[in-house]
């Protein structure tokens, strides 16, 4: 006696509507026969802002959006989801960024608004691509405040240093060298500064592209 096994099929299906008005798209998607998946998402681009927002085609949809404003210095973006069915916010980040010739800057908040990191990128000398950076991170939950600087110099055209060291005394440091084209050899170490007998961390990796 044979035993049929039924076969799960499903149909992927979009539609794109492209302008309806200067710079917007209308995209309707959704997967059968899952009634759920129905989705309407928008878009709208221009030379200083870009938009996206979705909405769930069910009783109690998750809404998101994201959209970001600026130019070549400065730019301001964020990007969240609100479940209507919880009532909460399942994704709530935002950001700014500064962006200069040899500097970029940034602020952003994450995790729902409980992180908010402060960073700050500078190139020293383009020569030897000899850059210092530092990232201060605040968490409202936990109240705890984490500070990372590091560094970074050429010291030939095919081979890098890096060092970076947190108020926790954690310090890692790594060299990497371009032995062929694409292809990276890097020798990398760890060690909190605090316990150096029980936690020094050697690693070796190879990238290989044809």
């Amino acid at each position: 006696m044979s035993k049929l096994t039924p076969v799960l099929r499903q149909l992927f299906a979009t539609v794109t509507v492209d302008e309806p008005a200067p710079g917007l798209k209308t995209i309707f998607s959704f997967i059968a026969p899952d009634q759920r998946s129905g989705k309407v998402e928008l878009q709208y681009q221009h030379e200083y802002a870009g938009i996206s927002t979705s909405i769930g085609l069910t009783a109690n949809p998750l809404v998101n959006f994201s959209g970001v404003v600026g130019n070549n210095s400065v730019t301001v973006g964020t990007d969240l989801s609100f479940d209507t069915a919880s009532g909460n916010f399942t994704k709530l980040n935002a950001g700014l960024n500064f962006t200069h010739s040899d500097l970029i800057a940034s602020l952003t908040l994450n995790d729902k608004g409980d992180t908010l990191n402060a960073s700050y990128y500078h190139i020293v000398s383009p020569l030897t691509n000899t850059a210092v950076g530092a990232e201060l991170s605040h968490s409202f939950s936990s109240n705890e405040n984490t500070l990372t600087i590091g560094t970074q110099h050429a010291l030939d055209p095919l081979t890098t240093v890096k060092a970076r060291l947190n108020n926790y005394g954690r310090a890692s440091a790594l060299i990497q060298h371009e032995w062929r084209p694409k292809s990276l050899i890097t020798i990398s170490g760890e060690v909190d500064t605090g316990a150096i007998e029980k936690s020094a961390k050697v690693g070796l990796a190879l990238a290989l592209k044809p």
